[in-house]
């Protein structure tokens, strides 16, 4: 027998399987922007007008979720998982009709971070399970929900039927409950090791968990909520101002690329480590921006609280000041048009070109280079790119 026979394929058959090893020069530098990137994000905390907001919180988690979901090609409804968050976290004015898939995803994540001193359990995580897959008897597809998978192989495939190509393989289920064992135990022990850093411990638990795949479905948003857990469990404050989902999700084949070659490699986990730090990083970067839109929306209403506008006007600028998704979302990326004005707005055409010209002239609106059918405006006083200008028809 050759030694390409005997030579391990995945990573659980390495001779020194679970002890990691990373390489201190590549990761340290990483590690040291993330802490610093946590901490201005901790420090412009200070800065919101209600830094202990309950709906800063609910935001969060809501993208976390549907982001979490939207890597495994799920699309959730966002109004549903809103309203059974909303209710768990205390936040008025949200009410809309909810689904059992809602109501199981808003007990995991808060479960997951809203308690992280709690000890991760088999029993925890089987609760976890059965909230994700909330309405598994009704499935065609038999699932087992609430416990380990079985005996058959967990592979990770794509490809021919008659030629498949296996991405991952996980251990055998024969041993997965001393791995489950060996996992668990070293989660809540390696919270109090002050030899691994906090944030390596969020990305190693992802990773291992991952590699285990211990269900036979939901392990990836599993393994990302597990992150969480350890990440909540470093600072309380500041997980609920980002997730990692959405910037996972921006670079999903990425994070599947990463994925696969550190489970075929040896127990190095520096490509992967490497990956979800620079991951984390970003996901800080985006935070903070997310807390400069709403400085610049503070300030913005600050400056025309007393200008008489109407309830549509209002709707419409709170949208423009928001940005982000929710813009990408109604097709305000660039800004808003008299069309798209008199449509979200609810009102006429003639109504929509009043009420923009009205904003021009108090000037919630400034004129960007241009003129004529082409002139374009943006919200004015916010702080936010020329990007929010958009055609408008006066």
């Amino acid at each position: 027998m050759n030694a390409s026979t005997t030579r391990p394929t995945w990573i659980w058959q390495q001779p020194d399987w679970p002890t990691f090893q990373w390489r201190a020069a590549v990761i340290q530098p990483r590690l040291q922007e993330a802490w610093r990137s946590l901490g201005m994000l901790l420090g412009r905390v200070d800065s919101l007008p209600a830094d202990d907001d309950p709906a800063v919180t609910l935001d969060t988690l809501l993208q976390n979720i549907i982001t979490s979901s939207a890597i495994e090609g799920e699309r959730l409804n966002a109004a549903s998982v809103r309203s059974s968050l909303a209710r768990r976290l205390g936040v008025e004015g949200v009410a809309t009709a909810v689904s059992s898939r809602s109501e199981g995803l808003a007990d995991m994540m808060m479960d997951a971070i809203g308690s992280p001193d709690t000890a991760l359990t088999r029993e925890r995580l089987f609760q976890w399970h059965r909230w994700l897959f909330p309405d598994a008897d009704a499935s065609l597809v038999k699932l087992r929900v609430g416990e380990w998978r079985g005996e058959e192989p967990m592979q990770v495939v794509s490809g021919r039927l008659d030629k498949p190509k296996v991405h991952f393989e996980a251990p055998p289920r024969q041993v997965l409950e001393n791995e489950m064992g060996a996992f668990l135990a070293w989660f809540e022990a390696s919270r109090h090791d002050p030899a691994l850093d906090p944030l390596l411990r969020a990305g190693i638990a992802h990773f291992w968990f991952v590699t285990l795949h211990p269900f036979e479905d939901g392990n990836g948003r599993l393994a990302r909520a597990i992150a969480d857990r350890a990440l909540a469990q470093t600072d309380q404050q500041s997980i609920r101002l980002y997730t990692m989902s959405a910037a996972i999700l921006a670079e999903r084949q990425d994070y599947y690329r990463v994925l696969e070659a550190s489970h075929r490699g040896s127990t190095d986990l520096s490509d992967w480590l490497v990956w979800f730090l620079d991951i984390l990083v970003q996901t800080l970067a985006d935070a903070q921006a997310g807390i400069e839109r709403t400085l610049a929306k503070t300030r913005f209403w600050q400056r025309f609280a007393e200008a008489g506008l109407l309830p549509e006007q209002i709707k419409v600028l709170n949208r423009l000041l928001d940005g982000g998704e929710q813009n990408f979302e109604n097709g305000f990326e660039g800004g808003i048009s008299a069309a798209q004005y008199q449509k979200f707005a609810k009102v006429s055409k003639a109504t929509a070109t009043r009420h923009l010209s009205d904003l021009l002239a108090k000037g919630c609106l400034e004129k960007l280079p241009g003129g004529g059918r082409s002139t374009r405006y943006r919200v004015v006083g916010s702080g936010l790119p020329p990007a929010l200008g958009a055609d408008i028809d006066l």
